[in-house]
Protein backbone atom coordinates (compact mmCIF):
# COMPACT_ATOMS: atom_id res chain seq x y z
CA UNK A 1 0.00 0.00 0.00
CA UNK A 2 1.67 3.32 -0.77
CA UNK A 3 0.49 6.85 1.09
CA UNK A 4 0.62 10.32 1.36
CA UNK A 5 -0.03 13.11 3.35
CA UNK A 6 -1.00 16.86 1.64
CA UNK A 7 -2.74 19.59 2.49
CA UNK A 8 -5.33 21.27 0.60
CA UNK A 9 -5.17 24.75 -0.07
CA UNK A 10 -8.10 25.69 -2.51
CA UNK A 11 -10.43 27.79 -0.66
CA UNK A 12 -13.20 25.22 -1.10
CA UNK A 13 -11.52 22.50 0.76
CA UNK A 14 -12.45 19.63 -0.98
CA UNK A 15 -15.82 20.42 -2.09
CA UNK A 16 -17.91 20.97 -5.04
CA UNK A 17 -15.75 21.30 -8.15
CA UNK A 18 -12.45 20.22 -6.01
CA UNK A 19 -14.39 17.50 -5.07
CA UNK A 20 -15.69 16.73 -8.81
CA UNK A 21 -11.88 16.62 -10.42
CA UNK A 22 -10.67 14.95 -7.32
CA UNK A 23 -13.40 11.85 -7.78
CA UNK A 24 -12.26 12.18 -11.85
CA UNK A 25 -8.50 11.92 -11.43
CA UNK A 26 -9.29 9.02 -9.33
CA UNK A 27 -11.64 7.02 -11.11
CA UNK A 28 -8.74 6.62 -14.06
CA UNK A 29 -7.60 4.01 -11.39
CA UNK A 30 -7.64 0.35 -10.69
CA UNK A 31 -6.19 0.62 -7.20
CA UNK A 32 -8.58 0.99 -4.31
CA UNK A 33 -7.97 5.01 -3.23
CA UNK A 34 -8.84 6.06 0.24
CA UNK A 35 -8.81 9.44 1.94
CA UNK A 36 -8.91 10.68 5.26
CA UNK A 37 -9.16 14.04 6.97
CA UNK A 38 -5.74 14.05 9.68
CA UNK A 39 -7.49 17.76 10.58
CA UNK A 40 -10.82 16.34 12.04
CA UNK A 41 -9.55 12.93 12.33
CA UNK A 42 -12.39 11.53 9.65
CA UNK A 43 -12.22 8.25 7.55
CA UNK A 44 -10.81 6.49 5.98
CA UNK A 45 -13.64 6.92 3.26
CA UNK A 46 -13.18 5.39 -0.44
CA UNK A 47 -12.03 8.58 -2.93
CA UNK A 48 -14.21 7.06 -6.13
CA UNK A 49 -17.41 8.36 -4.09
CA UNK A 50 -18.44 12.16 -4.16
CA UNK A 51 -21.23 11.57 -0.65
CA UNK A 52 -18.73 9.77 1.17
CA UNK A 53 -15.60 12.64 0.31
CA UNK A 54 -18.24 14.74 1.42
CA UNK A 55 -18.90 13.65 5.10
CA UNK A 56 -14.74 14.26 5.25
CA UNK A 57 -15.77 17.82 5.60
CA UNK A 58 -12.05 19.22 4.23
CA UNK A 59 -12.24 22.59 4.41
CA UNK A 60 -8.81 24.99 2.90
CA UNK A 61 -5.80 24.64 4.89
CA UNK A 62 -6.63 20.46 6.36
CA UNK A 63 -4.84 17.91 6.08
CA UNK A 64 -5.60 14.71 4.15
CA UNK A 65 -4.63 10.91 3.76
CA UNK A 66 -4.38 9.60 0.72
CA UNK A 67 -3.95 5.89 0.51
CA UNK A 68 -4.21 3.96 -2.65
CA UNK A 69 -3.60 -0.80 -3.04
CA UNK A 70 -2.99 -2.16 -6.46
CA UNK A 71 -1.31 -2.42 -9.81
CA UNK A 72 -1.18 1.61 -10.04
CA UNK A 73 -0.89 2.89 -6.66
CA UNK A 74 1.88 5.34 -7.20
CA UNK A 75 0.48 6.42 -10.26
CA UNK A 76 -2.49 7.47 -8.61
CA UNK A 77 -0.61 9.06 -5.99
CA UNK A 78 1.25 11.07 -8.16
CA UNK A 79 -2.17 12.21 -9.85
CA UNK A 80 -3.98 12.64 -7.00
CA UNK A 81 -0.57 15.14 -5.66
CA UNK A 82 -0.11 16.89 -9.04
CA UNK A 83 -4.10 17.57 -8.62
CA UNK A 84 -3.89 19.52 -5.53
CA UNK A 85 -0.21 20.59 -5.71
CA UNK A 86 -1.83 22.80 -8.95
CA UNK A 87 -4.63 23.87 -6.96
CA UNK A 88 -7.09 21.63 -8.82
CA UNK A 89 -6.40 23.20 -11.93
CA UNK A 90 -7.80 26.43 -11.10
Amino acid sequence: MEEMTVTVDHEAGLHARPLAQFVKVVRQFNSEIQVSNLTREKGPVKANSPLQLMLLAVSQGHQIKVQANGTDAKEALEAVKQLIDNNFNE
